[in-house]
């Protein structure tokens, strides 16, 4: 009973943090945009993979180094610096992204390694991520560590079930909808979502920037 409680409690956590305007939100709608319903799932991976890199890292002791202020500054800069990059390579690729969802260039084919590295790289350029996983995450996994290992699985499988079925709606929805958006409303869509990704890296620039100060 302990261990679903903490599964379902966890759940609900990462789900109210997934609803939450961000990078990966945006970089998910772009994605379905160009690549169809499974960036969403894809997307979520990638994010999965980092966290449980992240979860390791946190319980072998990681986690107050996180906290420090100039590890948040850092983080804030490469955070940022990465984000413009995304943002600008999407803003650049619309209109070749779109022809390939109209079936005017190559191939049926998805490319599976695009949308999961695109997961990691938000991910890891958000400062937000870090700073979560360095308070609210630490206190989950001491907490599930208090039920041992089947706890902190417990906890884990919890969370990331959030970032699925979040992104997974997400994605099902904007490719869903692409249908009836012209080419035009849907380049304009994947600019959108590449110039909010720079206004976010330009966000995190200057929080790493104002650290310093």
């Amino acid at each position: 009973m302990q261990l679903l409680f903490l599964g379902l409690s966890a759940f609900l956590v990462g789900f109210s943090g997934a609803m939450m305007p961000g990078p990966l939100l945006t970089a998910t709608i772009g994605e379905a945009m160009r690549r169809g319903w499974l960036a969403g799932p894809l997307i979520a991976l990638g994010h999965a993979i980092l966290e449980i890199a992240v979860l390791l890292l946190v319980v072998w002791g990681l986690g107050r180094y996180l906290e420090e202020r100039l590890v948040i500054g850092i983080l804030g800069l490469v955070g940022g610096a990465v984000l413009l990059w995304m943002g600008w390579g999407m803003m650049r690729g619309a209109v070749q992204a779109v022809d390939r969802m109209n079936g005017m260039m190559a191939s049926t084919k998805v490319d599976v390694r695009g949308p999961i590295r695109v997961g990691i790289l938000t991910s890891l350029s958000n400062p937000y991520f870090t700073l979560w996983w360095a308070t609210i995450g630490l206190n989950y996994a001491a907490t599930a560590l208090q039920q041992g290992t089947l706890g902190l699985g417990a906890f884990y499988i919890g969370h990331i079930s959030a970032d699925f079925v979040w992104y997974t709606f997400v994605s099902v929805a904007v490719a869903s909808g692409r249908r009836w958006c012209s080419p035009v409303i849907q380049k304009w869509i994947i600019i959108l979502c590449g110039l909010l990704l720079i206004l976010l890296g330009l966000w995190f620039f200057r929080a790493g920037i104002l650290v310093w100060l």
